[in-house]
Parts: C-alpha cells; sequence; structure tokens
C-alpha cells in the first residue's frame, strides 16, 4: 500500500464530530398533559435503505465507486474497510433520494466562490457531480496509464490518481472539477462509514464498532456510573439489531 492510502487514524483524527445543543427558556416553557401534540413519525421518519440492485449507478460506475471507497479507507489490521461497510451501497441510495438533486439545499443564483466553512457554493447538484465525475475520471485514467480504467489499475496507482485530485493536480474535461469530486467522494465515505446501518451503509455497523459507538441504545443508566469500564453491549441500529428479529 502507498503513503498516501489513508490510516485508520488520519481518517478518524480528520473526520470532526459536532453536536448542537438546543435550549428553552422557562418564560417559552409550557405545560403538555394527556396525548402528545405530535404523531410519532409523521415529520421525516427513516427509511431504511436495504436490498439488492442499484438506485442510482450503471454496474461500471457502481464498480469504480466501489474501488474508490475501497482507498479512502482500506482494509486492515483494525477491521474492515468501507468496500466492506457498503459505503458504495450507501452513495448509490444517497443519490437515489433527495441529495441527488439537493432538495433541500437553497439553490437559487449567484454562484460565489465561498470559503470552505460556507458549504457547497456551486450550481452542480450531486447527480451531475458522480456522472461527470465518473466519466472525467475514466478519460483521464485510461489517457494517463495506456487506456486502463480505474478499476484496472494497481493499488499504488489508483492512490495516485486520488492524491492527484485532492491537490487539484489531474485536470478533468468537463464542468466538475476533479477537485470538487474528490471532497465530495470522501465526504459521503465518510458518511456512509459511520451512519446508521438503515442507510445501507456501515454494514454490521463496522464503523461503530471500530471507534466503540454504541449506537441507538434508548437506556445507559446501568452504565453510567461504572466509569473506564468497556461498554459491554454490541451497538443497536435506529431499527434494533438482527437477532432481535422475531423468528417465524
Amino acid at each position: 500500500m502507498s503513503n498516501y492510502a489513508l490510516t485508520r487514524r488520519y481518517f478518524l483524527g480528520s473526520t470532526t464530530l459536532t453536536f448542537l445543543f438546543g435550549g428553552v427558556t422557562a418564560a417559552g416553557a409550557r405545560t403538555i398533559s394527556g396525548q402528545p401534540p405530535w404523531t410519532a413519525f409523521t415529520a421525516n421518519p427513516p427509511t431504511p435503505e436495504l436490498g439488492n440492485g442499484l438506485l442510482f449507478f450503471i454496474p461500471s460506475e457502481f464498480n469504480t465507486v466501489d474501488a474508490i471507497v475501497a482507498r479512502l479507507i482500506p482494509a486492515d489490521e483494525l477491521g474492515p474497510g468501507a468496500r466492506e461497510a457498503g459505503c458504495a451501497t450507501f452513495i448509490d441510495r444517497q443519490l437515489a433520494g433527495s441529495f441527488g438533486t439537493f432538495q433541500r439545499f437553497y439553490m437559487q443564483p449567484p454562484f460565489a466562490n465561498g470559503t470552505p466553512q460556507q458549504g457547497p457554493q456551486s450550481a452542480n447538484i450531486p447527480h451531475v457531480i458522480y456522472r461527470t465525475g465518473l466519466a472525467a475520471l475514466d478519460a483521464y485514467c485510461r489517457a494517463t496509464y495506456a487506456g486502463k480504467a480505474f478499476i484496472a489499475l494497481e493499488a499504488a496507482q489508483q492512490d495516485a490518481v486520488l492524491q492527484a485530485m485532492e491537490k487539484g493536480q489531474a485536470k478533468f474535461e468537463g464542468a466538475v472539477p476533479a477537485q470538487q469530486f474528490f471532497a465530495m467522494l470522501l465526504q459521503n465515505t465518510r458518511e456512509g462509514f459511520f451512519a446508521d446501518p438503515l442507510y445501507g451503509g456501515n454494514r454490521d455497523m463496522i464503523g461503530w464498532k471500530l471507534v466503540g459507538f454504541p449506537g441507538t441504545r434508548y437506556d445507559y443508566r446501568d452504565h453510567v456510573s461504572k466509569h473506564n469500564q468497556p461498554y459491554p453491549l454490541p451497538p443497536v441500529s435506529i431499527f434494533g439489531r438482527p437477532d432481535w428479529q422475531v423468528k417465524g
């Protein structure tokens, strides 16, 4: 493996988790009795994105993305990587949903260059970024490596291509710069590695097991006072664990 392949330590160290807390002042508080003033899951219930088949990618695109995520978070002595976690499937499912068209983003012009902290500042939606980016990546690799597609390259060559994309050194034909495409690939791979498994990634809770995240258990009171002791229970998804399913 080349020096460019991301190590687990680098990957985890470069990922920042931000928690947002909100409060209610005493002046704005109100008492609720009887039935709650809402119906469960009416806001935006998560939909499990499981099953086989592709929803956005064609097979050649999926195979390329699968090869890319395998280099961004490779399997190593600490455990499986992004390929084993199903990150390419996660990305396929996200592109087939509202994320693919930036449905929930403000997408009106002008599209001026902003700072990285301001988020996407482009008219390109993920559908365009992935579809044209993958086509440009294929053309770049074939022109650079004697007609070989990305998936046909050696691991060190794949890392060299990704490094050139990250640094803006790879020149892609079309409207999507290589650096923009790489940034979205890396971000979506991270998300797929740590998202709840119901979205198609983090298969078998690989990412959560790696960092010791217990998942969405509702009650930790029996363990709050057990300082400096490993949490003994396996992680739990939003929809529970497979071994909790009723056996017919």
